[in-house]
Order: C-alpha cells, then sequence, then structure tokens
C-alpha cells in the first residue's frame, strides 16, 4: 500500500474508531478490488434497499473523478483530436474511471427476470452473463444471508470472480462464501448502513489514489 493510499486508510479510523476491529478486512478488501483493476477486470456490486443505494453510490464514485481529477487513458485525448475541435470538446469533458456495475441498475431485466422466473436468482442471472474470472463482486448484506446476494457470489465463485462483501456484525451465509468480509460493528439494519458509509467511501478514495496518483485533488 503506498504511502498516499495508507494516509486515507488510516484516515478512517482517526474519523470513524469503531471501524479499528475491521481494520485488517478493510484492507484486504482494498488489496481485492486493486488486484481486480490492476487485471484489468470489472467490479460488481449487489444489495437490497439501502444497501441498492450504496451499490449505485459506489459506482458513482468509481466510474468518474471522486475525489481527484482523473487524466483519460492514454490514446483516448489524442484518438478523440482527430474529430476536430469537436473531439477535443468531448476529450475535455470526459474523465478516468474504474469500470464497476451495479446489478440493481437493470431495470427492465430485472423485472423480467423477476416476473418470469424466481425472483431471488435475478442477480445471480446477470453474473452469469456478465462476469468473468478475475472480476469482483462485492455484495453488500446487513444481515450477511441475503438469498439474492448469496446466489449471486455462488454464481460468482464458480465463474472464478473473487467474491467479497460488507456486512454485519453477524456472521451469515456471505462469510462462508466470501474471500473478505467486512463486519461492522452493529446488527441493525440502519445502523449498519451508517457505517458502510465511511467504509465504502475510503475504499473509493483508496482505489483513486492507487489508480490516478498524480491527480490534482478537486
Amino acid at each position: 500500500m503506498r504511502d498516499s493510499v495508507k494516509a486515507l486508510f488510516e484516515e478512517l479510523f482517526v474519523r470513524h474508531p469503531r471501524l479499528a476491529c475491521c481494520k485488517a478486512d478493510i484492507a484486504d478488501l482494498f488489496e481485492a478490488c486493486a488486484a481486480c483493476y490492476r487485471g484489468g477486470n470489472t467490479l460488481f456490486i449487489c444489495g437490497n434497499g439501502g444497501s441498492a443505494a450504496d451499490s449505485e453510490h459506489i459506482v458513482g464514485e468509481l466510474m468518474k473523478s471522486f475525489r481527484k481529477i482523473r487524466a483519460l487513458p492514454a490514446g483516448i485525448a489524442e484518438g478523440l483530436a482527430a474529430y476536430g475541435e469537436e473531439g477535443v470538446r468531448v476529450a475535455n469533458g470526459l474523465e478516468g474511471g474504474l469500470p464497476a456495475v451495479a446489478l440493481t441498475s437493470h431495470l427492465s431485466l430485472s423485472t423480467a427476470f423477476a416476473n418470469d422466473s424466481e425472483p431471488a436468482l435475478t442477480f445471480a442471472q446477470q453474473l452469469l452473463q456478465l462476469g468473468k474470472a478475475g472480476d469482483a463482486l462485492i455484495c453488500i448484506s446487513t444481515s450477511g444471508s441475503s438469498r439474492n446476494c448469496v446466489y449471486a457470489a455462488m454464481v460468482g465463485k464458480v465463474k472464478g470472480l473473487t467474491v467479497l462483501s460488507l456486512t454485519g456484525e453477524k456472521e451469515g451465509r456471505l462469510s462462508e462464501l466470501s474471500s473478505v468480509t467486512v463486519r461492522v460493528p452493529e446488527t441493525e439494519t440502519f445502523k449498519v448502513q451508517e457505517l458502510h458509509l465511511p467504509v465504502y467511501h475510503a475504499l473509493c478514495a483508496m482505489l483513486e489514489e492507487e489508480f490516478f496518483p498524480d491527480g490534482a485533488v478537486r
């Protein structure tokens, strides 16, 4: 972990000391996500209710600039410049990102599958088509045992994804299926969600610092 990334990591526990019990697991979560991205792969996220909103939130922080200005990948700006002033405007408006997909987002697919088949298999069905070996899946479940997340984790493991989870304090099915589980020290749903937010904000900031170290803080 580079020094600038470590500084963001340590800041999390200064601001939220209750999360110190999860320190090793949060470090492992970062390393697993970083390994996914170093391999040129994609991070998938799923969850229900407030955790579905958290899944979308994480994607929003990863797919565009979060704290830092992110340069475009090599060659993109130059390629767009071939379209003249219009292409330059497009390049100047775009930002670097890290590929992430919220399995909660595909409304037509998820409602059709839920109507025609088994609703609890919706995330698993999506991952079956989209996931590939080397990708990673983060399952967010306050109980640690949400069925649709568990089924997605099963499919993820079969397809060679790294399965990760964010849960509450209780050990659930996702702990058995995940390479890394961050179990925050709460059991009541809204309190678990309140602690998930600083964890994934720190994760996104650390990943941004890891892959866009030269970007200026906005």
